[in-house]
């Protein structure tokens, strides 16, 4: 018998064949342009400061860290302003978040007005706050008035338009409205539904807004000031009316220790999430 051979078809060519597109790298290295350019004028200003700290007479040299390093002031200020800062975060949190949701639930109409008096700290002078807040809160005892809880109210008010922005956006991210009628359904009480569910929704912009007030406490130097705290921020002030660069350098420090926080506040939300991904899967 013959062999039977099958043949296979050969592709058929028309010369015509379509090319990659170039627009995905084209997208790709703009992205790496744009982001070089952008630390760029970001982080100079910073390289240029850490150069005049450590320029000496001689040469370069750390004397200026070294100087900051060894005053006893650095670790109480420091440690003042973080406590200031939790205590202000904890009051701004437990306070906007049950309001923001609030609102979206039972008062959408009122968003707008609460929207332009949260923004009436960012345009009301840092004198006429202390002034107002000292004399809302006359009535109370000396141990709140002359301890730094009371800076934390102030702060409360100063972080307000930043607190309320984030969280707004948060809360319209999500749909508010279906998560609370199915925790409802399943028999859930509204402390349950804002802890359980709401809370763990909006876990992101809770660490966004907690960052802003950290950075806005451990920047702020005007309300401490004429409440006669000795915060971080003037220590810094204090620092370079006798040593400029000494005061850069803390500066940095600052800054460095903020851009910490932040990536640690993200690593946390990114591992929380994906701890969830994983419970879910």
């Amino acid at each position: 018998m013959a062999a039977v051979s099958t043949a296979v078809p050969l592709p058929v060519t028309t010369g015509f064949e379509p090319r990659p597109r170039r627009g995905g790298r084209v997208v790709g290295t703009a992205r790496v342009v744009i982001f070089v350019l952008f630390a760029a004028y970001y982080l100079m200003p910073v390289v240029a400061a850490f150069e005049f700290t450590v320029r000496g007479t001689t040469g370069y040299n750390l004397s200026s860290w070294a100087y900051i390093l060894s005053q006893p002031d650095l670790t109480a200020t420091l440690g003042l302003s973080l406590k200031i800062a939790v205590g202000t975060i904890a009051i701004s949190l437990l306070m906007m978040v049950p309001t923001v949701v609030w609102v979206h639930l039972r008062a959408p109409r009122l968003r707008r007005v609460i929207e332009a008096v949260s923004v009436l700290p960012l345009v009301i002078p840092a004198v006429v706050l202390v002034v107002g807040v000292l004399s809302a809160f006359q009535g109370l005892p000396n141990v709140i008035k002359g301890t730094p809880v009371i800076l934390s109210l102030e702060y409360v008010i100063l972080a307000m338009p930043y607190t309320y922005r984030v969280l707004d956006s948060g809360v319209g991210a999500i749909d508010l409205k279906t998560l609370v009628e199915a925790a409802r359904g399943l028999g859930a009480s509204w402390l349950e539904v804002l802890l359980r569910v709401i809370v763990p929704n909006l876990r992101s912009s809770i660490l966004f807004s907690a960052f802003l007030t950290l950075a806005l406490v451990l920047g702020e130097f005007t309300m401490a000031s004429l409440m006669l705290f000795n915060t971080f921020p003037v220590w810094i002030v204090q620092v370079g009316q006798s040593q400029a660069q000494g005061a850069v350098a803390v500066s940095i420090f600052s800054l460095v220790f903020a851009w910490f926080l932040l990536f640690a506040f993200s690593l946390l939300g990114a591992r929380r999430r994906g701890s969830r991904r994983r419970r879910s899967a």
